[in-house]
């Protein structure tokens, strides 16, 4: 049996975690084709089945599981020590890939991001816009961002923006036809745009005033599952939006959406940057870290 080199393990490991020849030959610069040709030949090298693949599907078989477990620490060891070279360079270099919710992205990396690119320019970004939880490790991302602090237990998690506030809006002809509410107890009598999370649950809509916390199952017509569609349909009168404060500050100043219920829409902990706990953070990877926890330049009044 010939043996196979790093190159072939690091043609397994990318295909092992995006399971998606397509996402794996990104990654390498190569064809989605030849990648597929590559695994044949090393399945054929070891007599051993690695992987089952069919037209809508990628999975390791029994075999190709054993090996990512044992061949995934050692690449990550090495690739630890050629971080440590960075140690001895100017400045970081290198890829960052982010996994990101789409108002996280907006919010708060994509600024973050624009400022970080012209300190460190020899460090490139890569976003990737995701509202369902993915496993960061297995697809190949170094960092992750979220709403909230609640992480798997192999992962660090590090407050990265401003504070943020929920707003409930609607269109200014919306209230031509409904009273507006004073309480979030009198939101079950109006008709609102629900919100279903990527995993099929809806959201309760949460508020808070004096110490006293209430969650409102909400009922309208439409449900949405992007926020971004949801300040649409508001904005064309089809409900009440619970939404976050900074995608509609602008709409509400131009008076195109009514905002209401604010006293009870208090500021709380918004986004975390998560990443997997190691002994060696990427020399690049720390840099952001330590970028996204320095205050903001203040914005200019001009």
């Amino acid at each position: 049996m010939s043996l196979i080199g790093p190159a072939d393990l690091a043609t397994f490991l990318a295909i092992a975690r995006h399971r998606s020849f397509r996402n794996a030959a990104v990654e390498l610069g190569v064809s989605a084709s030849a990648l597929s040709h590559a695994l044949r030949g090393i399945e054929e090298r070891l007599d051993i089945r690695l992987v089952n693949r069919t037209t809508r599907s990628v999975a390791l078989t029994e075999a190709g599981e054993r090996l990512f477990a044992r061949v995934s620490p050692a690449f990550q060891d090495v690739n630890d020590a050629l971080e440590d070279l960075n140690h001895f360079r100017g400045k970081p270099a290198g890829t960052l890939r982010f996994n990101a919710a789409r108002q996280s992205a907006q919010l708060v990396l994509l600024p973050i991001v624009t400022r970080f690119l012209k300190a460190y320019p020899e460090i490139n970004v890569e976003i990737s816009v995701n509202d369902g939880l993915v496993d960061m490790v297995s697809a190949g991302f170094d960092a992750g961002i979220r709403f909230g602090e609640t992480v798997a237990a192999d992962m660090i998690a590090v407050s990265i923006g401003p504070r943020q506030r929920s707003a409930v809006v609607a269109s200014p002809g919306f209230f031509e036809q409904h009273k507006p509410p004073q309480t979030p107890h009198e939101l079950k009598d109006l008709p609102c745009i629900r919100y279903r999370f990527w995993g099929g649950a809806l959201y309760r809509w949460e508020f808070e005033r004096g110490g006293i916390e209430v969650e409102i199952d909400v009922a309208g017509a439409l449900t949405l599952n992007d926020q971004d569609l949801m300040v649409d349909a508001a904005l064309d009168g089809a409900g009440l939006a619970y939404v976050f404060e900074g995608q509609v500050e602008e709409l509400i100043a131009r008076r195109k959406l009514v905002r209401v219920l604010a006293d009870w829409c208090p500021a709380y902990p918004g986004f975390f940057m998560y990443y997997p706990s190691r002994r060696q953070l990427p020399a690049a990877l720390r840099a952001f870290v330590d970028f996204a926890k320095a205050p903001a330049p203040a914005k200019s009044k001009t």
